[in-house]
């Protein structure tokens, strides 16, 4: 069974100034390019969870390969969008998710076919930078109930993850790049800065 994909693009962006799933960058939409790094990748159906500014993102966003949920407690964190997201997954029978943050436009579908590549090693495989877990993560459904009660506030999967060490493999994704959010508007110059 092909893995479904998810992206979390609900948060406001408050110390960017604006959502980050409006953002641009290299000429698209980070929630486009999300959606996009999914599919390439393999991944389907693609879920994205949005919240702030869910209207305009939906009117400007190409979405239409997608399954778009409004997350209308967005705005209690990060967690709450991936509850969300993990709820509409199960609903289409997924087995497997590959969780993509839609502030990281370095992340490609290499990154996520690597994870794949080792799916059903561990309930949970996650890219790791410099040794440190990062985003993207692959969740088996197993983990979804536990990854659930502890999303909670800001808090994703990683909260989880260090809950239950040994059913987690981490996925060296160096040689790729790509770890670096945008989360403010220096970093976005950074990025753009990086395209050129």
């Amino acid at each position: 069974m092909t893995a479904a994909g998810l992206v979390l693009a609900a948060g406001a962006g408050r110390r960017l100034g604006r959502p980050k799933a409006l953002v641009e960058v290299g000429g698209e939409l980070l929630v486009d390019r999300a959606v996009r790094v999914l599919h390439e990748a393999g991944c389907d159906p693609v879920v994205v969870v949005l919240g702030a500014a869910a209207p305009d993102v939906i009117a400007a966003a190409s979405l239409d390969r997608a399954v778009v949920v409004v997350n209308d407690g967005w705005a209690d964190g990060m967690g709450s969008s991936l509850r969300c997201g993990l709820a509409t997954v199960r609903d289409l029978g997924a087995a497997d998710v590959a969780v993509l943050l839609v502030d990281q436009p370095g992340v490609g579908a290499a990154h996520v076919r690597r994870l794949l590549d080792r799916r059903g090693e561990r309930a949970a495989v996650v890219a790791s930078y410099r040794g440190e877990t990062r985003n993207p993560a692959l969740l088996a459904a197993s983990t979804w109930d536990g990854v659930c009660e502890l999303a909670v506030g800001e808090a994703g999967a990683r909260a989880w993850m260090r809950a239950h060490p040994d059913e987690v493999l981490a996925v060296a994704c160096d040689d790729l790049g790509g770890d670096t959010d945008i989360d403010t508007a220096d970093d976005l110059a950074r990025v753009e800065e990086g395209l050129t």
